[in-house]
């Protein structure tokens, strides 16, 4: 999957990642990304536990990490939008991730009409057989003007 995009599309993708403020503070970095397709990795990090007592990640992490895989699927569309915003993301948990694993985000951006695209992602600590949560997507696109 990783070198499925012309250089210039990763590129864009990992600009994308890279420019969004939140994203560098949760640790996130683009790992894989394709034909409309990203994921994307965070690491465990204290700072981000919800329950102390658990030590489970915050579900609003969760969010961002799922938010972020899934505009940067928009992006790397052979459609090649030149910019995205979340129109609306469904998130539903599944499960708390297991304390101290690294949380992973497939996203697919699976339909791109005129104006929306639509998305599905899902996220993973490092147990690949059960998600921690699952999201569907709707993303503004932007084209370059012809």
């Amino acid at each position: 999957m990783a070198d499925e995009q012309p250089k210039d599309r990763t590129e864009i993708a990992r600009q994308f990642i890279e420019a969004i403020p939140h994203a560098k503070v949760l640790g996130m970095k683009l790992t894989q990304v394709g034909d409309a397709r990203a994921e994307i990795t965070m690491p465990y990090d204290a700072r981000l536990v919800g329950d102390p007592e658990t030590g489970v990640i915050h579900g609003g992490a969760v969010s961002a990490l799922m938010d972020t895989c899934s505009g940067a699927a928009v992006m790397v569309h052979p459609e090649a939008p030149i910019a995205t915003a979340t129109l609306d993301l469904r998130i539903d948990y599944m499960r708390a991730a297991t304390p101290g694993d690294q949380i992973t985000t497939r996203a697919e951006c699976y339909h791109i009409a005129r104006s929306v695209a639509f998305v599905r992602a899902t996220a993973y600590d490092n147990d690949f057989e059960r998600p921690v949560a699952t999201a569907t997507g709707a993303f503004t696109v932007e084209r370059a003007p012809t």
